[in-house]
């Protein structure tokens, strides 16, 4: 029997030695690479921002209900501080909810402005001056009652405009206003007219009967105001013959100046509506479709599809054969 030398399995070694090495290099070139850094960074901000709002699959769900039940723990608490006579546990218990509340939203903040594509244009935005002055007023006043700066304390009610940005009901609803924009602006113009011709009749009309009440157009406006918008408080009525007349009139034209914008909405937000589900197949339809209901796969038709009239089941086409035989 021949021994090999005993440096022959040497290659073989050194060579592993030095592809494990070469790899060991280029797993570090690929961590120090800045696209690489760069392109991480990036996954994570986006990863963050999905799970701020509510769209990441593992965490979005239960951050979007903590957030959505902080912002109503907080608005009942802004509600209950204002009473008189609470008790000083209760009192106590207050601030120390509303520092924890301040701090979780500071931190959301934070991370908000961190994974914002335009971190400006977030700060800006209607959400971004939104969550700022959820926690603005309170570190303003770092837990000093200053007199002067007490009126910033009722700017934390904005907080409740933080659950638009988790209802999506919202989202059609302002979709729904953007889409009739421009016939509203032309509407609201026509209701300014309407209010001062309005305002401009009633003062002609009771200025001798009410000097007092009616003294000048501007302050006939207020009758005005309360008339079109059928509030009615009562405070300002006419007492002249013509001007009964002429606010009963009012009042009918008054349920047009309600009307029609409401029309409007609602007409643009149904369309909103369709537009998300064009067939007609609403949210359970479509659900109903995909969990095996009623014209689903598994009923033999395509899912969504009702089976038609003319088609009969193979049992029954064959008794009609023997019947008709």
């Amino acid at each position: 029997m021949t021994w090999g030398p005993p440096h022959s399995v040497a290659p073989s070694r050194s060579g592993g030695s030095g592809v494990g090495t070469q790899r060991q290099e280029e797993n570090l070139e690929e961590v120090t690479d800045p696209a690489v850094e760069s392109d991480r960074r990036s996954r994570t901000r986006r990863r963050i921002q999905a799970i701020l709002d509510g769209y990441d699959p593992v965490f979005g769900r239960a951050v979007a209900f903590a957030i959505q039940a902080l912002i109503i723990i907080s608005v009942v608490s802004i509600a209950v501080e204002t009473m008189k006579g609470i008790p000083a546990w209760l009192h106590r218990a207050l601030i120390i909810e509303e520092w924890i509340v301040i701090a979780l939203f500071s931190v959301e903040y934070v991370l908000r402005v961190y994974a914002a594509p335009r971190r400006l244009g977030y700060i800006f935005s209607f959400y971004g001056i939104v969550d700022f002055m959820s926690v603005a007023p309170t570190l303003l006043l770092m837990g000093y009652d200053v007199r002067s700066l007490r009126a910033l304390r009722a700017f934390r009610i904005l907080r409740l405009f933080k659950l638009m940005r988790y209802v999506r009901a919202f989202d059609r609803l302002g979709r729904a206003v953007a889409r009739v924009s421009a016939e509203l602006i032309v509407f609201a113009g026509i209701a300014i007219v309407v209010l001062y011709l309005c305002a401009s009749a009633i003062y002609y009309l009771e200025r001798d009967a009410q000097p007092e009440a009616f003294s000048s157009i501007p302050q006939a406006m207020w009758w005005a105001i309360v008339t079109l918008t059928t509030v009615g408080y009562g405070d300002v009525y006419p007492v002249t013959v013509g001007g009964r007349i002429f606010t009963g009139i009012v009042l009918i034209l008054a349920l047009g100046v309600i009307a029609v914008p409401t029309g409007l909405v609602a007409t643009a937000l149904s369309e909103e509506v369709h537009s998300k589900h064009p067939h007609g197949a609403g949210p359970q339809g479509a659900l109903g479709a995909s969990d095996g209901g009623e014209g689903g796969p598994e009923h033999g038709h395509p899912a969504g599809k009702p089976p038609r009239s003319g088609d009969a089941a193979p049992a029954e086409s064959e008794a009609t054969e023997r019947r008709g035989g």
